[in-house]
């Protein structure tokens, strides 16, 4: 089995056919959890990346039709919670900003997050509007 150095994408590592070791049922556990925030501070190289990878493909409403493919053989799928798959996800990655200058750090940070609302309007655009849209009118 291939072992999965530097791969973050929690679907690839698992289409891939990647040695995974099951994290899955933190799920459950972060759900049950009475924070109103959550913080997840690890050392680097720690795994950070791929669990929010995970957790994007989990809470993604996106990516409904691959959970079983994904989650199947994990803790996580033979008990799914209720959120599963049911979620707008607003992704942000900042892991490569330039922090050389205060400078780059400022324009790489706004550029990341302009990437990220982009992502989320191509994602999700049409489906918000209409429900936005659909809200106004209901009250």
């Amino acid at each position: 089995m291939k072992l999965p150095y530097g791969i973050s994408n929690f679907a690839r590592l698992i289409e891939d056919g990647y040695y995974y070791v099951d994290k899955t049922h933190y799920i459950e556990q972060l759900e049950n959890e009475p924070a109103p925030y959550l913080f997840f501070l690890r050392p680097r190289r720690f795994g950070k990346s791929l669990f929010v990878s995970m957790l994007s493909y989990y809470y993604g409403l996106e990516h409904k039709d691959r959970f079983s493919p994904l989650f199947g053989s994990f803790y996580i799928g033979q008990q799914p919670t209720p959120r599963a798959n049911t979620y707008h996800v607003l992704k942000f990655e900042f892991s490569r900003i330039d922090t050389s200058t205060p400078e780059s750090t400022q324009k790489e940070f706004l550029k990341n997050t302009l990437t990220g609302i982009r992502e989320f309007e191509e994602k999700y655009g049409g489906a918000i509007s209409r429900r936005t849209h659909r809200h106004q009118y209901c009250q």
